[in-house]
């Protein structure tokens, strides 16, 4: 029984060391040498000034800004995740209909049927940077409006902003925070 126990408590302390530190520590030092900006995550400026980092999405309550998907963590990066409520949840379905609501009001002109979904649903890990096309085209005529800019130009920005799918699976999508920047730029607020 001794020597069972002795085993397993080296086995034990191995593979601490081994899984709880030198691993870890390799994939941090790995990282830093291979990974862009070390491992530390892009960040994303304007005018000199941090305003965000590439993989990380942000809300934008604004209305002259293009507004980025819900988010069930409230874009808190420390915790991010989804809700878990199943589609046929009533709290879920109250929450979707509210985000629903909030949208055509500030959007008059946007029919509901119109609303692409990842505008009134969370993504997953709720930090999700990008919407669809369809999505950054349904809020143009209200940031048109609001800005002073043509249509065609805010489509022409959309366009330029649009990341095509990696390996050419799943739909194009749309950086928010890059779109805004660029939306600043243009409009120089």
């Amino acid at each position: 029984m001794k020597t069972h126990f002795l085993i397993a408590l080296k086995i034990t302390l191995i593979t601490a060391v081994l899984f709880g530190v030198i691993y870890p520590l390799f994939v941090t030092g790995l990282a830093k040498i291979i990974a862009p900006n070390g491992g530390q995550g892009k960040v994303l400026s304007l005018n000199n000034s941090v305003v965000g980092f590439e993989l990380i999405g942000q809300k934008f309550t604004d209305d002259s800004y293009f507004n980025s998907r819900p988010s069930a963590v409230d874009y808190n990066a420390a915790a991010t995740g989804g809700s878990n409520k199943a589609p046929t949840n009533p709290d879920y379905l109250s929450q979707v209909q509210a985000r629903i609501d909030t949208f055509l009001a500030h959007n008059p002109a946007v029919k509901k049927a119109d609303i692409p979904v990842d505008l009134v649903t969370a993504s997953g890990g709720g930090l999700d940077p990008h919407i669809s096309v369809q999505a950054a085209d349904v809020q143009i005529p209200r940031i048109a409006e609001l800005r002073g800019v043509s249509i065609d130009k805010l489509r022409a920005l959309v366009v330029a902003n649009t990341e095509q799918p990696a390996l050419g699976m799943g739909p194009s999508r749309v950086h928010v925070l890059k779109l805004n920047i660029a939306l600043d730029k243009l409009t120089a607020r």
